[in-house]
């Protein structure tokens, strides 16, 4: 009689295996804006500009101050800010950096890519806060690295008078992180300016003309209203940070002004978030 061998049952196939969901977290859209921000040929080239014109504004405007400067009068001499001068370039760079912030986010309306990136992340404001972020990282580590070149290389160039200073003369180092500072904040209304308006030559316009066209244009005024007013515009409050208020009558102190700037930028930024959750891309 033959034995007859039980076998065992065959194991049964493994299922296959289902990927798993990715949870959307403010880290995650973090990462992917910062993906999106360094892989932008406009970044790196807006940057480039802006980084150029400030370093080369604010050399060129030392150079100027220190060959003019033995033709002074007592009272002119007296009135030079080797600070300011050394950092003058932020007062037009700025533009290039807000020009940066409006692309960051009308860029997305513009080709489309705001409808995907809000398909991932349907909470939506996550995106806003991401950019905001990584710009605003980006944009000081940038412009900081700007402001202390041009600062060293500003006062190299007016020890030729003798009227250069070191950064530990009152003021200075204020002065060099209050110019990143400013043009960082400035750039932060542009993304905010970019989310509300949600077109690039809408916004860019209306960037250039608050801190580059309504200033000059005060000077039409009375001075009496002049005198009054000039001090709390966007550009004049951030610039009195770092004294690049010129041509104010009653400048705010540096702090105050900063802030007034931060207040313009939150109240843009809350504007943008209430139209990002309220209208469809």
């Amino acid at each position: 009689m033959s034995a007859i061998t039980s076998l065992p049952n065959p194991a049964p196939a493994p299922a296959p295996a289902t990927p798993g969901t990715l949870k959307v977290t403010q880290a995650r859209v973090l990462r992917s804006e910062w993906l999106k921000f360094r892989s932008l040929r406009s970044t790196l080239y807006t940057s480039l500009t802006a980084v150029v014109l400030t370093i080369g504004i604010s050399a060129l405007m030392s150079a100027l101050t220190a060959s003019q400067y033995p033709t002074y009068s007592p009272a002119e001499k007296a009135s030079v800010d080797p600070i300011g001068t050394s950092l003058a370039g932020f007062s037009f760079a700025v533009v290039a950096f807000g020009v940066l912030g409006v692309l960051l986010m009308s860029g997305e309306y513009s080709t489309g890519m705001i409808r995907s990136s809000l398909t991932v992340v349907p909470r939506r404001l996550p995106v806003l806060w991401a950019k905001l972020a990584v710009f605003a990282a980006v944009i000081f580590s940038v412009s900081l690295v700007t402001s202390l070149v041009s600062f060293f290389l500003g006062q190299a160039l007016l020890d030729g008078q003798h009227i250069g200073v070191t950064l530990s003369a009152p003021g200075a180092l204020r002065s060099v992180i209050g110019a990143a500072l400013y043009v960082t904040v400035a750039g932060m209304i542009g993304v905010a300016l970019g989310a509300l308006l949600r077109n690039t030559a809408a916004g860019i316009s209306v960037f250039t003309a608050v801190f580059f066209v309504i200033p000059p244009l005060m000077n039409l005024l009375p001075f009496s209203v002049r005198a009054h007013s000039a001090q709390y515009l966007p550009s004049n409050a951030g610039q009195a940070l770092w004294g690049g208020a010129y041509g104010v009558a009653h400048p705010l102190s540096p702090w105050t002004g900063f802030a007034l700037l931060c207040g313009y930028a939150l109240i843009l930024i809350g504007a943008a978030a209430w139209r990002l959750r309220r209208a469809d891309a």
